[in-house]
């Protein structure tokens, strides 16, 4: 499976690409940081947002797209920025056809550090680990968006796979009765 990670932000968004299958080291494909300029208006920076997620998806052809949830912060105005390019990301994955799963921070942490209470330096240092690379990722935008594409692969392909298999079964209920 490919995924695609996301940790959204309004001046940084961070972006990884990691291909891999549940239970196994996964390998890394590519990461960027999408920039924005917070002297222009709101609606510029998310278009600028929309339109380079678009071409990431374009250029890596993910199979399915992992975003960070928002949790509450102490400050409204970097949640709502924080909100509304995650709700881009989704936009974007839904525009081309892409599944979509999102993770709190907890689960992120949990998935990568075994630890849901990870500080940002452990999630680095376990991703620069996991994807055997020579540097950690930088800046921290870049690692927890390989954060999010290495649990969705370890946790989401499983969740996709209990869901079918569910399905499944409910059909085969189905047809006997």
């Amino acid at each position: 499976m490919r995924a695609l990670g996301v940790d959204p932000g309004l001046t940084r968004c961070g972006v990884g690409i990691v291909e891999g299958t549940p239970g196994r080291l996964c390998t890394l494909v590519a990461y960027y940081v999408v920039y924005s300029d917070p002297a222009d208006d709101l609606p510029t920076r998310l278009l600028h947002l929309d339109r380079s997620l678009a071409g990431l998806v374009a250029e890596h052809r993910p199979e399915s797209v992992a975003v960070e949830r928002v949790f509450s912060q102490h400050n409204v105005r970097t949640v709502m920025g924080t909100a509304q390019a995650g709700a881009v990301a989704v936009l974007g994955a839904a525009r081309a056809g892409l599944p979509v799963q999102m993770y709190t921070p907890s689960e992120v942490k949990a998935a990568v550090t075994g630890s849901g209470q990870a500080d940002k330096a452990q999630v680095t240092t376990m991703v620069t680990r996991l994807l055997r690379m020579p540097s950690p990722p930088r800046p921290a935008d870049a690692a927890d968006a390989l954060a999010l594409a290495i649990c969705h692969i370890w946790r989401g392909g499983t969740r996709s796979r209990l869901a079918a298999a569910a399905s499944a079964q409910r059909r085969i209920a189905g047809g006997a009765a």
